[in-house]
C-alpha cells in the first residue's frame, strides 16, 4: 500500500505509510490520463488523507445515521496491526461531502468509528452524527448503496476518488487467494484489469462501485508500486496452493459484502453474531 511520506511532504496532509492509495511515486504527482473528471461524484467523500464514500446498508431507512466507508489503513491513530480491530471507538472526524461534479457539498461529522481492521480486509465504516435523511435536506447529497452480494469476475467497475476528484473505469480481473503486503494479509481481494485502473496515493478508501449504478462492492486499498515482493507498496499474490507471484502495476481493492454477516435486524454491526465472520 503506497507510503505517504511523498504525498504529506507535498500537500501537508496526516497520513501514514501502507497502501498504493497513499503515495504516489516520483513519476505519478503528475496525475495520470487514465484519470476523468466524468463521473458522478454524488456521496463520494474526501478526507485529509484518503478517500471514501456515503454509504447506505440495505434495510436502512432515512432516519438512520449515516455511514462512511474508507480503508481500515485511513482511520486516525495509524495502522492496526495485525490482528487488532477498532470497534464502536469515539471519533471527532470530519469528513466533506462532494456534489455530483466533484464541487464541496458540505462537511459531516463523525461520532464512532463502527468497525476498522487490516486484518484479511482493509475496511473502517465510521458512524456520522448526521441522519442520511439531514443530509439529503441540508446537502441534497444521496448514499451509495452497499452490496449484501459477492461480486463478479469481468465486472465492470468503478473507483471513484474524493481525495483527488477523479475516477477509473476497468473490471474485476480476478479474486486472489491472498495478497500479502509486510506484516498484512487480505483475503479474496480483488485485483483490477489494465489498463483503466492504475490507481495511485491519494485513492485509498475509494469505494469500487458497480459501473452505471450507485452499489458499492468494494473499497480500494493497494498495488504494486515498485516490483518488489509482499513488502511495503509491493503486495504479493499467493494461491491456494502457496504460490506466490507479483506484478509490477497491479492494483487491488477489498470486497465488502462480508460487512452484512455481522449486521443485526436493527443494522448495527455487531461482531458478537454467530454469523459474523470479520476479525473480532
Amino acid at each position: 500500500m503506497k507510503t505517504l511520506l511523498l504525498l504529506a511532504s507535498l500537500f501537508s496532509i496526516n497520513a501514514w505509510a501502507l497502501d498504493l492509495p497513499l503515495k504516489p511515486n516520483l513519476e505519478s504527482t503528475q496525475i495520470p490520463i487514465t484519470f476523468t473528471p466524468n463521473y458522478d461524484f454524488e456521496g463520494i467523500v474526501a478526507l485529509n488523507n484518503c478517500s471514501g464514500s456515503l454509504i447506505q446498508l440495505e434495510g436502512m431507512n432515512d432516519n438512520n445515521q449515516a455511514l462512511v466507508l474508507t480503508n481500515g489503513h485511513c482511520v486516525e491513530g495509524g495502522f492496526t496491526g495485525p490482528g487488532q480491530i477498532n470497534y464502536k471507538k469515539p471519533s471527532t472526524r470530519t469528513f466533506t461531502l462532494l456534489t455530483p461534479t466533484a464541487g464541496s457539498a458540505g462537511r459531516i461529522n463523525a461520532v464512532e468509528i463502527v468497525y476498522s481492521t487490516m486484518t484479511n480486509t482493509d475496511m473502517a465504516i465510521y458512524k456520522v452524527r448526521e441522519t442520511y435523511a439531514e443530509i439529503k435536506s441540508r446537502f441534497g447529497i444521496r448514499p451509495y448503496l452497499l452490496a449484501s452480494q459477492r461480486p463478479s469476475e469481468n465486472e465492470a467497475i468503478e473507483v471513484i476518488s474524493g481525495y483527488w476528484k477523479r475516477g477509473y473505469s476497468c473490471g474485476i480481473e480476478a479474486f486472489i487467494h491472498e495478497l500479502r503486503e509486510d506484516r498484512w494479509t487480505f483475503k479474496d481481494s480483488l485485483r483490477y484489469s489494465r489498463p483503466g485502473c492504475e490507481t495511485i496515493g491519494g485513492t485509498s478508501g475509494s469505494p469500487i462501485v458497480r459501473a452505471g449504478t450507485k452499489i458499492v462492492i468494494g473499497v480500494n486499498n493497494t498495488g504494486n508500486e515498485s516490483g518488489g515482493r509482499c513488502s511495503m507498496n509491493n503486495p504479493c499474490e499467493v494461491d491456494i496452493n502457496g504460490n506466490i507471484s507479483f506484478t509490477r502495476g497491479h492494483s487491488y481493492g477489498q470486497q465488502t459484502y462480508n460487512l452484512y454477516s455481522c449486521v443485526t435486524t436493527t443494522n448495527e454491526v455487531d461482531l458478537t453474531l454467530p454469523t459474523c465472520v470479520l476479525p473480532k
